[in-house]
């Protein structure tokens, strides 16, 4: 007789619920499909336009022509939703960020391309500053400080631009003070109540954001009087509590979805809020962890299909019911596969 056969057996084996993939399959916690994800696109000027962005490879800036034949792939592959962050032109950009309220402008021409082509496609618009302003900043700026009440007027203005364009959601990513309920009056002023506001609510002053500033051009320049990070208006990275302030106030103020990001360094963020609140959570899984395993992968030091997903079902599991990823096409291929 062994010595093992003198030890009790357990009774509850937990690997019976492991032994093959069709019993794994029947008994997985959180499924993710490819419509909870939001493909981000970055639009640029002219036609059949694309540049790689270095920094997330596999990524491109796009006219607006190429941009909505990837809106098609995508929605054949069961990705349905969009949102859109343009790189606009250097000689448009100002430091009042006057190009955001033209209604000519590219955001609002490619929300009005991308929905006639596909009416039944859901378009979300980026309501910041930023792209439009010369001195890469989510808000005006005046003798080196981030003006908020101003700034909240010019993004109400453009959440109404952006609706009358056909934009099904308007998601504020700037963390000014009072702009949830700023956008909703505005929005319902012009008739458009329809219209959801998806905010940017827990969004913190994170390293992870380079290469979207890459892609965009839109980080704060150096120049006197400017400052140079965004710390006096994205939270503190070392703060939870202050996440349940954020959300309570967006609540109050109207917001319809509630967004935290980034995704991954910030999971327990994800999980609080899911439990303080029935609203959809989303999240964004930014261009720094969307790189970081790319970048990996092409060294071969990571499986890349196993990892993104690995990551992706995290931040699901989480409690985030919408997820802004890079890797959207990606992953509805290997689920498809």
């Amino acid at each position: 007789m062994s010595a093992s056969e003198d030890l009790p057996r357990p009774v509850r084996r937990p690997r019976r619920m492991r032994r093959s993939d069709t019993i794994r399959r029947m008994v997985r916690e959180t499924r993710l499909t490819p419509d909870r994800l939001v493909l981000p696109q970055f639009i640029i000027g002219g036609l059949n336009k694309c540049e790689p962005i270095a920094a997330m490879p596999g990524r491109n800036r796009m006219s607006i022509d190429l941009t909505i034949g990837e809106c098609e792939k995508a929605m054949a592959m069961g990705v349905r939703a969009f949102v859109l962050f343009p790189a606009i032109d250097p000689s448009l950009k100002t430091p009042d960020a006057r190009e955001g309220l033209n209604p000519e402008n590219l955001t609002c021409e490619a929300v009005r391309a991308i929905k006639e082509a596909f009416p039944e496609c859901c378009v979300i618009t980026d309501v910041a500053l930023d792209p439009y302003s010369s001195v890469g900043h989510d808000g005006l700026v005046e003798n080196g400080v981030i003006l908020n009440d101003e700034t909240v007027d010019v993004l109400a203005r453009m959440s109404v631009l952006h609706a009358r364009a056909g934009a099904d959601i308007v998601a504020p990513s700037d963390m000014m003070d009072g702009r949830v309920g700023a956008m909703r009056a505005a929005l319902d002023a012009g008739g458009f109540e329809p219209v959801s506001i998806l905010s940017y609510t827990a969004k913190y002053a994170s390293a992870f954001y380079g290469p979207f500033r890459e892609a965009l051009d839109s980080a704060p320049v150096d120049a006197p009087n400017i400052p140079r990070d965004k710390k006096t208006y994205q939270m503190d990275p070392a703060n939870a509590r202050e996440a349940l302030i954020e959300a309570e106030l967006d609540i109050e103020e109207g917001a319809d979805i509630l967004m935290v990001k980034p995704a991954l360094p910030y999971l327990d963020i994800i999980t609080t809020l899911r439990s303080e609140t029935t609203l959809p959570i989303a999240a964004y899984h930014v261009s720094g962890e969307y790189a970081m395993i790319k970048a990996a992968a092409e060294r071969g030091w990571l499986d890349e299909s196993a990892c993104m997903t690995e990551a992706l079902v995290a931040i699901a599991r989480a409690g985030a019911d919408i997820i802004f990823t890079y890797a959207a096409l990606d992953y509805a291929r290997w689920t498809r596969d």
